[in-house]
């Protein structure tokens, strides 16, 4: 493979168009989204290949117009699974024997496709499939693009990992793939995860049993058929929505599970992990346990930032994508020094937003994904309404009506240790706590361990050692950390991504970290001259 052409070693970040208005990528988005509007999708599990339609079905709609039904989709069922099972088992055997160039060439030719011939269509099915605004659509496309491309080149240099060898022998290592398949879980958010989620542990000879979210099918399917038609052999990846309960008993009962991609709840996933330590002794090796959960981000203010770009960036932290990223700033805390200044901005940019459907593309803040998102998201609201502890000083109204819409909603609260400081939402609510400028260091004790999350966190200041030291303050309590910039945003190659605590195991995708936990390592020792006699040189000597 020619490595000036493919630049395994220094893949770039897909830029971003700009979807100005009678821009090329603008027209060619405009007429996806009205064909997708226009047409009711079926889509099948594909296993092995090969499309299967169990004739159980359930529906896709629309989260901002959730009367317009956009696919059906069938469920699988036990038998479809175990044939899943059984086609990634069959395809591992030619899949893991492939050189990785092979394998890296159908990712990169996943990413041209991605990037071009049906970038306008990935966006507008993330878009009406999973309620993002054409800003965050477009950063979903290009984030799965180069998750993509950076594996790739990720994997270039795991391959090259070599031991030293000395004098009458050879050693080496060989990077096998896990032995078995993977059962892989993504949720509704990220389509760019869905496709890491499998990509990453496919590029280094690993299959997979792929459980999609049922909010995101839309645009996962669409993802699942760019793969096949890029060449990924069948079998290798193994479409199969359905109840993820049914799924995941009849996945984890399998003695050939040999790892878990996850990134969902951190219910979910303390469930997989304790029935797969049930399990164990059934097992032909330890499973690999690879899972990003939820997060209670924070941003912590110093006295000494800039109230504006606090503000701002809060903001768009809390409340870009509805406040349905994993990264998602959801408690700050700010000094009474900056909080007039910055609650002011706040208030104007609460009433300044825009509401609505994906298809205006003014509407900054879209619909939250489902109606018990919804509910949830109210519930958590309607508890801060009714406390003598906090206040809501923007938002706090919803409409399910016609599409899941809730307000931005900041709250205000005495109590740092009020609910909605503690728990994770996961959506469009973002409580602040103010302290006194002269117990900036308490308030950093319950910054810290305020929360059971570990996974992103931001400060802002204009004092760079202060930042340091918050830095270091801070480091367990967020995965991935911020100075002077929103807890958001992270792009592959750049920052990778996870956290610790209740957050994951950490393992960073978008880094080379993530891929060396779907290899099992062997290493080959050669000797040249064998020993031909056991004693030890002095004991020769003697004779």
């Amino acid at each position: 493979m020619n490595n000036a052409i493919y630049n395994f070693n220094a893949p770039q970040n897909e830029p971003n168009l700009s979807y100005k208005s009678g821009s090329p990528e603008r027209l060619k988005l405009d007429v996806e989204l009205k064909n997708l509007l226009d047409n009711t999708i079926d889509i099948p599990l594909i296993i092995g290949g090969k499309e299967v339609r169990t004739n159980n079905t359930g529906k896709v709609v629309m989260p901002t117009r959730h009367s317009h039904i956009l696919a059906t989709y069938h469920k699988a069922s036990e038998t479809e699974v175990n044939l899943a099972i059984e086609a990634a088992l069959q395809a591992h055997k030619v899949w893991s024997n492939l050189s990785w160039t092979v394998r890296a060439a159908i990712l990169l030719k996943v990413a041209e496709l991605i990037s071009g011939k049906y970038r306008a269509l990935m966006n507008a099915a993330v878009m009406l499939g999973q309620s993002k605004n054409i800003f965050q659509a477009e950063i979903d496309t290009c984030e799965t693009i180069d998750f993509l491309k950076f594996n790739a080149s990720f994997a270039s240099k795991i391959y090259g990992i070599q031991p030293s060898s000395a004098y009458n022998q050879l050693n080496k290592m060989e990077f096998r793939p896990l032995e078995g398949f993977v059962f892989t879980v993504s949720p509704f958010n990220f389509t760019a995860i869905a496709s890491n989620l499998n990509m990453a542990p496919v590029m280094m000879g690993n299959t997979t049993v792929w459980k999609p979210a049922t909010t995101s099918l839309l645009s996962n399917y669409l993802l699942m058929k760019i793969f096949i038609e890029a060449g990924l052999p069948q079998g290798v990846i193994n479409f199969v929505p359905g109840s993820g309960a049914e799924i995941g008993n009849i996945v984890m009962s399998s003695p050939f599970l040999a790892g878990i991609h996850f990134t969902g709840s951190n219910k979910t996933f303390n469930h997989l992990w304790g029935e797969v330590s049930k399990k164990l002794p059934s097992y032909h090796s330890y499973p690999r346990l690879i899972g990003e959960t939820g997060g209670k981000n924070f941003i912590f203010v110093h006295p000494t930032a800039d109230p504006i770009a606090t503000a701002v960036n809060a903001f768009r932290g809390a409340f870009e994508y509805q406040g349905q990223k994993c990264s998602a700033a959801s408690r700050m805390y700010v000094p009474e020094s900056l909080w007039d200044t910055i609650r002011e901005e706040l208030i104007k940019m609460g009433k300044d937003v825009r509401i609505g459907d994906v298809t205006d593309p003014m509407n900054f803040i879209n619909a939250v994904i489902d109606q018990s998102s919804y509910n949830t998201v109210m519930e958590y609201i309607q508890y801060i309404d009714k406390s003598d502890e906090a206040e809501i000083i923007i938002g706090g109204h919803g409409d399910c009506s016609v599409g899941y819409f809730i307000e931005p909603t900041i709250a205000v609260t005495k109590n740092p240790r009020f609910k909605t400081m503690v728990e994770e939402i996961f959506g469009p609510v973002l409580t602040i706590y103010v302290y006194k400028d002269s117990e900036l260091e308490q308030t950093l004790d319950l910054c810290e361990s305020t929360s059971p999350y570990g996974l992103t966190g931001a400060v802002f200041s204009s004092d760079r050692v202060a930042a340091s030291i918050i830095c270091e303050k801070l480091q367990y309590a967020a995965g991935n950390f911020y100075i002077n910039d929103k807890p958001t945003g992270a792009i592959v190659g750049l920052q990778p991504f996870g956290g610790s605590r209740a957050s994951g195991t950490n393992d960073k995708a978008g880094g080379e970290f993530n891929l060396i936990r779907w290899i099992s390592p062997r290493t080959i020792k050669e000797t040249f001259h064998p020993a031909t006699d056991y004693r030890y040189e002095y004991m020769i000597e003697q004779d």
